[in-house]
């Protein structure tokens, strides 16, 4: 796949990045090369292999999904310059 210089100066507006002329086409060509590498590996074979989030082989750890902090409310809401019943006064924003 070519992405031409047209295509480059889209994707920058796009994404709000100002590029000269010569910028646009030197990442024309590396983004060409790129599309190029993406293309080939398309082509391999990949039916057997399993899919995996790792690259070495390993059992994600898991821990016991427990509270290890609370109960201390009273000390939070001493920072707030105000409070109700146990929670955090803010002032109306929206009508």
């Amino acid at each position: 796949m070519s992405i031409d210089k047209n295509t480059v100066g889209k994707i920058a507006r796009l994404a709000r990045i100002r590029l000269s002329d010569a910028d646009q086409e030197v990442l024309s060509g590396e983004l060409s090369k790129i599309m190029t590498m993406i293309e080939e590996l398309g082509q391999v074979d990949t039916g057997g292999v399993a899919p995996m989030t790792s690259v070495v082989q390993m059992k994600m750890q898991s821990r016991k999904d427990a509270v290890t902090d609370g109960g201390i409310a009273g000390k939070i809401l001493a920072n707030a310059p105000e409070q109700t019943a146990g929670f955090f006064v803010v002032p109306k924003i929206v009508e």
